[in-house]
């Protein structure tokens, strides 16, 4: 257990990390490892003696998790849906639905009959994902703790990890589109005569798309990031104080969470559908 408040909120903020240590590293508990091995971050330093290839599977974990709550929800109102009059489930169901399909119907400008379901899937498993938050934060690492397991993050959302995932998969869907929709050929003029339709002047324009091309995923993944952690930080800060101060700033802050929660996942579902918008504009 944290014996400090530097621990505890950095006990907290650590996620579970699978990767290879290298051979040679002195692990926490002062043994040294003969031959590059795969195993559980003890410490965030040993995560990050792990390098790019270590995955966090408590991110990977609770990803899935939403994935399939929300697949589970709405397989289940599609089952129960009726004609007469609905229960609970379906007419929420249907008001998310209805709400969605209004979002894209306004903002995108294209044909494509998957942009709906996509838009749809971004906004309710981030909102899933973004939901979790509201489970205090000692809860899941002190379950952990009792595991055996050195550190648990349950916000995906609150790992970059998590929400470039997302973000890049949305950014590949751009290129995608942009390429199928005008072609190569006409994907390439677009970046190279855009704003300034001269060949002087092609080099600059390609400085300007490529950079706003590539700011597209960085932007989703970092808003949606820097908005979970900064609130996730505050819940960590919060449960540090007395218990009779907890109450008093740990409720409105969760309350205030009722519009940032659903918000977070409104932005990057609508930024995206912007996004393959445009992708779809043949010029």
């Amino acid at each position: 257990m944290a014996s400090t408040p530097a621990e505890y909120i950095q006990h907290h903020l650590q996620n579970l990390t699978y990767g290879k240590l290298p051979a040679g590293y002195e692990r926490v508990d002062g043994t040294v490892i003969d031959q590059a091995t795969w195993t559980i971050a003890q410490t965030s330093a040993e995560a990050q003696a792990m390098g790019f290839m270590a995955v966090h599977l408590d991110t990977l974990g609770w990803s899935l998790f939403a994935g399939f709550l929300f697949i589970g929800i709405f397989a289940m109102a599609g089952r129960s849906a009726t004609a007469g009059v609905p229960g609970k489930l379906q007419n929420l169901v249907e008001m998310v639905v209805e709400f969605v399909e209004g979002m894209v119907k306004d903002t995108f400008h294209g044909r494509n009959p998957l942009i709906a379901p996509l838009a749809l899937t971004i906004f309710m498993w981030i909102l899933l994902m973004n939901s979790l938050k509201w489970i205090p934060v000692d809860y899941i690492p002190g379950l952990a703790g009792l595991l055996g397991l050195p550190a648990f993050k349950i916000v995906p959302t609150a790992d970059p990890n998590g929400t470039f995932g997302v973000s890049i998969g949305v950014f590949f869907l751009i290129l995608f589109y942009s390429v199928k929709v005008k072609g190569f050929s006409g994907f390439s003029k677009e970046l190279a005569f855009t704003p300034f339709n001269h060949w002087s002047l092609v080099p600059f324009n390609l400085f300007l798309e490529i950079l706003g091309l590539l700011t597209k995923p960085l932007s989703l993944a970092l808003r949606l990031f820097g908005n979970m952690y900064a609130g996730e930080v505050v819940f960590i800060l919060i449960a540090l104080l007395p218990f009779y101060v907890q109450w008093t700033l740990n409720v409105p802050w969760a309350i205030f969470h009722l519009l940032v929660i659903p918000l977070q996942a409104f932005i990057f579902m609508v930024l995206s559908i912007v996004y393959l918008s445009a992708a779809h504009e043949d010029h």
